[in-house]
């Protein structure tokens, strides 16, 4: 079998209620990596393209996040009725999904207005 071409990681993280911070797991994650493998299945990417569980990555006001590498693509407050298209749009078609696009000012800064309080739908 050829190596994978590229890796969906889905994070199902899961913290404590109590936590300063919240956690993906909660907010539907787990389903979404059976939901990314029966996509992936169907556009013919089985064995090119991988779902992957995954551990924090550190965005956690954006959960559901999930991302795409090696695109480097970050997807946040994803939702199963949004795995079909960014297979579709992203992984068939090469376009990442604009709307789902974490913003650069949000990956891997304190600045993020996420952090601060409230989510962003």
């Amino acid at each position: 079998m050829a190596k994978f071409e590229r890796h969906v990681f889905i994070c199902t993280n899961e913290r404590d209620e109590s936590a300063a911070r919240p956690s993906c797991l909660p907010e539907g994650s787990k389903k979404l990596k059976g939901a990314f493998k029966d996509a992936l299945k169907d556009a013919g990417l089985k064995n090119r393209v991988r779902a992957n569980e995954s551990g924090c990555l550190d965005q956690c006001e954006h959960g559901p996040v999930v991302v795409v590498y090696p695109d480097a693509v970050w997807y946040g407050f994803v939702k199963a009725k949004d795995v079909e298209e960014i297979v579709t749009e992203h992984l068939v078609h090469g376009r990442p999904v604009e709307r789902l696009r974490l913003a650069e000012g949000c990956l891997n800064t304190e600045a993020c207005p996420h952090r601060k309080g409230g989510k962003q739908k």
